[in-house]
């Protein structure tokens, strides 16, 4: 073992030290790969065996650098350019047909024309079973019409060998369940604190639960003792963030090694009464079995077994040796046993499509190997918007709800806690360039208080983005959703790895890091389209009352209909998994829209639209054009991509057109809310966004904090907010100010707004999302706070705060009584200090009118 100790020391201490946690070591660097192939050429039998695992089982697949060390080596061995006695040339291309794709397909492809027909036979049997072979698949086509082993490829990916090769679905699966009662949202499975850790896999899944329950992973590991597979439950599972660390983390429990892939696991089964839509797509695309049925009659411990194809749930009881049924589900999408046997949506649809893609050259039928999606049509009634736009993106007039479609991805953003994992899935699909017209990436989570490993990811994310032809932003430039949604073309269809990506134009179906890289890497995603519920606002605001007033007022209006309920036992919930279309508002700015669509979010929606004038449209396209155009003057890459899109907001603008509902388009349901029964503000109360009530109701609350930034807030808010508190220097709560974006920071603090805000004893923080998402400053432990943020998840602000959400100008107000007011109070302030300078206050950045304007500061 001297030359381990000696070369690999450093990683024989990391691998005791992730031992001693129960975990294993991180995947090999590209320069511990180099040692492991420099070890192995010395060739010192005693070292072989340790050697060779690290080599097969320890190098991330894909495009990752140690992935090209590998690759790179392993071509050489096989061509016998190098030599190496415990690996021949025959199994150096075995290794190499295990690297899933990336740095090693064109290696094969070559090896292929080798005179030498052991290894060129070699070659062809990996290549039969490698999917991610991108534009290579048309070069082992050409060779094929010559090449008897080029021709065996093609023939096998015609046949779909890489999916039949494959365990099915079973018919019977018996499991154990591991209950967790109530609602399981992503920050119970994925701590926000500790948001950094997210990519390291095995570590981040230490924390799974850590605040809802401190033995649930003590208990997790006793039922593994069963010997069966574990079963997740709960009553309502994945509300919250769009995860994909959430599901990497249940499934590092639950799940199966995936061969040759270190430190990630797919498979497992989750049970819910609920299961948020997000959730539900981002476990499909790990490999998972996502089930919505009863549970109620489900307790940890339980013997299940589950009958896929009848859709039956039983309770196996071995002490009388019977079995009863506890409920009965869908089997969902109709696809969905395909996804497992392929090892996820993702593998499915790219294999499928190789498979498609071959049978076409070769002049045959589509394969009848797969569950293809059923469409609908002929239903004889109009398109809704949200229909109408999904169309577009397929070339279609409209899609109906239930049809399967994989629409163009326009835009697709990505912040910082879920980008590192982005990158990961992005190097696992073999991703050099993106697909997708733009892809931009933030660092709006991690700016303010960045560790280490945020530093690290500030350094080198942008590189790795803007290289494969995104947009980088920069620490300190503000949330993601601010910038993105200044980057939008009207009516087109994007993504995001971050929940609240729901575009205030067009409309966007937000998703885990798995699902967001594919939509990057390959400019679509698969949707099977929502149903649609319309929220249908009439009449006009009465004074006082917000437009976050107005989002909590949707969620009031619903459970006032029955169509929603704050229990999380047999939760009804109208809005969970459709779609959200709001009409009535024509004329709000597009920063007042995305406070509607943004909270679409905290309903579990798939996504959102909302029917805007053509003017309010072109103004705001006007303002992002000068805003992009500064971008490329500071020297922002890519700047291709900005100017691409430059001129396609130039394109809209001369011809200025919107999608709109057909008269006869049909909704799963319409809930009409008239302005006129909005009488005072509406907050939900801690800890449940669904949990809604009128400030009559919690009035006189002693509030110890109060939070105005995030995503929901505009520079209008901070306008009013510091109207309330102007000339008051003593207030009651600890307030802190977060604006969202660097630009709108500097305005306030040009017109003077920030003095008042520093005159009062505010805490000022740097542009981004500060205290929002709980995972760098965080309020002081069991605080009653009064925030503008969007979620108010338990544990989520600090631990065992109370969390109100309401309006920016209540919670000034809040900041300055240090309480809840009465609706008296409130009215009396607004009136006084707020209503007679709407005007001035509720402006917004319209940049294309700004004198001397300038991203270079």
């Amino acid at each position: 073992m001297k030359n381990l100790e000696t070369l690999l020391k450093d990683y024989i201490d990391h691998v005791a030290e992730r031992a001693a946690r129960g975990i294993p070591p991180l995947p090999l660097s590209a320069a511990q790969t180099n040692t492991v192939t420099k070890l192995l050429e010395l060739g010192k039998p005693s070292d072989s065996e340790y050697l060779l695992n690290l080599l097969k089982n320890r190098v991330p697949p894909g495009v990752d650098e140690a992935a090209y060390v590998k690759a790179s080596w392993l071509t050489a061995l096989a061509r016998s350019e190098k030599y190496c006695k415990f690996i021949n040339p025959q199994s150096a291309i075995e290794i190499l047909g295990t690297m899933i794709g990336g740095y090693n397909v064109n290696s094969l492809v070559e090896i292929l024309k080798e005179e030498d027909k052991i290894i060129s036979k070699a070659a062809a049997n990996v290549l039969k079973k490698t999917i991610l072979v991108y534009d290579a698949a048309n070069d082992i086509f050409e060779l094929s019409a010559n090449n008897i082993y080029a021709k065996e490829v093609i023939d096998s990916w015609a046949n779909a060998e890489w999916f039949t090769s494959k365990k099915s679905l079973p018919e019977e699966i018996t499991c154990i369940a591991f209950k967790i009662d109530g609602e399981t949202n992503t920050d119970d499975l994925s701590p926000a604190v500790h948001a950094t850790s997210r990519p390291d896999i095995p570590l981040h899944a230490l924390s799974m639960l850590e605040f809802k329950d401190k033995d649930s992973l003590k208990i997790l590991e006793r039922l593994k003792d069963k010997q069966l597979q574990i079963a997740y439950v709960g009553d309502v599972v994945g509300t919250g963030s769009s995860r994909k660390s959430a599901i990497n983390s249940l499934i590092w429990h639950i799940g199966e090694e995936i061969p040759f892939v270190p430190n990630k696991k797919t498979g497992g089964i989750v049970i819910g009464g609920k299961i948020a839509p997000i959730f539900f797509n981002t476990a499909q695309d790990s490999g998972a079995f996502p089930i919505e049925a009863d549970v109620d009659k489900i307790n940890t411990g339980d013997i299940l077994k589950i009958l896929p194809y009848k859709g039956l749930l039983k309770k196996i009881d071995r002490s009388n040796n019977t079995e009863s049924i506890l409920s009965h589900f869908e089997l969902k999408p109709s696809t969905i046993t395909d996804e497992i046997q392929a090892g996820g949506r993702i593998n499915l649809m790219i294999g499928r499509s190789l498979t498609d893609k071959i049978r076409n050259k070769l002049k045959l039928k589509p394969s009848s190997l797969f569950i293809r999606p059923k469409n609908i049509s002929g239903q004889n009634k109009g398109f809704t918007q949200a229909q109408k736009i999904v169309g577009k993106a397929c070339g279609l007039y409209g899609v109906y709800p239930g049809m399967t479609c994989e629409p163009i991805m326009t835009t697709v953003g990505s912040q910082d806690t879920t980008g590192p994992m982005t990158r990961d899935e992005l190097k696992e699909l073999a991703c050099l360039g993106f697909t997708a017209d733009l892809v931009m990436q933030s660092f709006c989570h991690t700016a303010a208080y960045p560790k280490p490993i945020d530093l690290i990811t500030h350094k080198e994310l942008p590189d790795f983005i803007s290289q494969r032809g995104g947009v980088a932003l920069k620490p300190g430039d503000g949330i993601i959703h601010s910038w993105l949604n200044r980057m939008l073309l009207p009516d087109t269809v994007g993504t995001g790895g971050d929940s609240h990506t729901r575009f205030p134009l067009g409309i966007s179906f937000p998703g885990g890091s798995g699902i967001v890289a594919f939509a990057a890497a390959i400019g679509s995603m698969p949707l099977n389209m929502p149903e649609s519920i319309l929220v249908r606002f009439k009449g006009e605001l009465l004074p006082g009352i917000t437009l976050r007033d107005l989002v909590n007022a949707i969620p009031l209006f619903a459970i006032k209909k029955g169509l929603l309920t704050v229990e999380k036992s047999n939760k009804k919930n109208i809005f969970n998994g459709k779609i959200m279309e709001i009409e009535g508002l024509p004329n709000l700015k597009l920063e007042q829209a995305f406070e509607l669509t943004d909270a679409t979010a905290e309903r579990s929606c798939a996504g959102s639209t909302i029917l805007l004038s053509e003017d309010t449209v072109e103004e705001y396209l006007k303002s992002n054009v000068c805003l992009l155009e500064k971008m490329i003057e500071s020297n922002y890459q890519d700047s291709k991509s900005i100017t691409r899109r430059i001129n396609d907001m130039k394109t809209w603008l001369k011809k200025p057109n919107l999608l709109k509902a057909d008269s006869d388009a049909s909704y799963e349901e319409v809930i009409e809310i008239d302005l006129s029964n909005v009488k005072e503000p509406i907050v939900a109360c801690p800890n449940d966004p669904d949990n809604v009530k009128e400030i009559s109701d919690v009035a006189n609350t002693i509030i110890d904090e109060v939070f105005i930034g995030s995503c929901m807030t505009n520079i209008g808010h901070y306008r009013a907010a510091a109207k309330v508190l102007e000339g008051i220097k003593n207030i009651k709560a600890k307030l802190w100010i977060c604006p969202p974006t660097k630009m709108d920071e500097e305005i306030l603090i040009k017109e003077g707004y920030y003095k008042i805000f520093e005159n009062c004893g505010a805490r000022l923080e740097l542009p981004g999302c500060s205290l929002c998402m709980g995972n760098q400053a965080r309020v002081d432990d069991g605080a009653i706070v009064f925030s503008t943020s969007t979620r108010n998840f338990d544990n989520r602000l600090g631990k065992n705060a109370q969390v109100f959400l309401g309006s920016a100008e209540l919670a000034a107000v809040c900041a300055l009584l240090g309480r809840i007011p009465e609706i008296d109070e409130y009215t009396n302030i607004t009136k006084n200090k707020i209503n007679p300078y709407s005007k001035t206050l509720y402006r917004y950045l319209q940049f294309d009118e700004m004198q001397d304007f300038s991203l270079s500061q």
